[in-house]
């Protein structure tokens, strides 16, 4: 499927009244201000891949939905009573501990069992060991190419307290301040005193 639609969606960020009619789409006149059908992003992705990203914020019937879609192949329009097949692989992810939420009632058993097919469980930033490294080059190399100057480098004692921080935001904290530091320094090396002044305060408590 590489070739084919990559589709990623935040259920999250979606109205929960417009959810369904993203995902699968609508025929003309299903709702007031449904001028003319629509494809969903199960339709576009067919052939290829969807993405729904913070799937445990989906609400218990779009659950249901879902779970159709997952075991059927085959979405329904919203206005139209004839299904429609659809061949897309599904990524699902989420923060939250779907399991946990099974056990509370707030997340569908069944659709738990059907999503959690090959779990790749993404480790906290504090236990990702030299990622933290390659990911401040990476976002570095980006914001300097954007800001059309050269990437800074870090110093030794600079990426020690990066390092030692526990980064409760993990990856977009890490690139909201590498961002940061990029734009608002000049300095070719950034140091400790360059860091937010949390960072800096930890680094002299230690």
């Amino acid at each position: 499927r590489g070739k084919a639609p990559f589709v990623p969606v935040n259920c999250g960020s979606i109205p929960e009244e417009l959810l369904e009619s993203e995902l699968f789409g609508h025929m003309k006149g299903a709702f007031t201000g449904a001028a003319e059908s629509r494809a969903g992003f199960f339709q576009t992705a067919d052939g290829g891949t969807i993405f729904l990203d913070e799937v445990s914020e989906a609400s218990l019937a779009m659950q249901v939905k879902l779970l159709r879609v997952l075991n059927d192949r085959e979405i329904c329009m919203v206005g139209s009573h004839r299904p429609r097949k659809v061949d897309v692989r599904v990524i699902a992810a989420t923060n939250k501990d779907l399991a946990g939420l099974v056990r509370k009632g707030a997340f569908r058993e069944d659709l738990f069992f059907r999503l959690n097919v090959i779990p790749i469980e993404v480790p906290p930033l504090r236990e990702r060991g030299d990622d933290l490294f390659l990911l401040i080059r990476h976002f570095a190399e980006k914001y300097a190419r954007e800001a059309g100057k050269p990437p800074p480098a870090f110093s030794e004692r600079a990426l020690e307290v990066l390092a030692g921080y526990e980064w409760p935001g993990n990856v977009r904290e890490l690139e909201n301040i590498v961002q940061r530091l990029v734009l608002m320094t000049d300095a070719q090396t950034l140091d400790v005193s360059d860091l937010p002044s949390l960072m800096r305060f930890s680094a002299l408590s230690g």
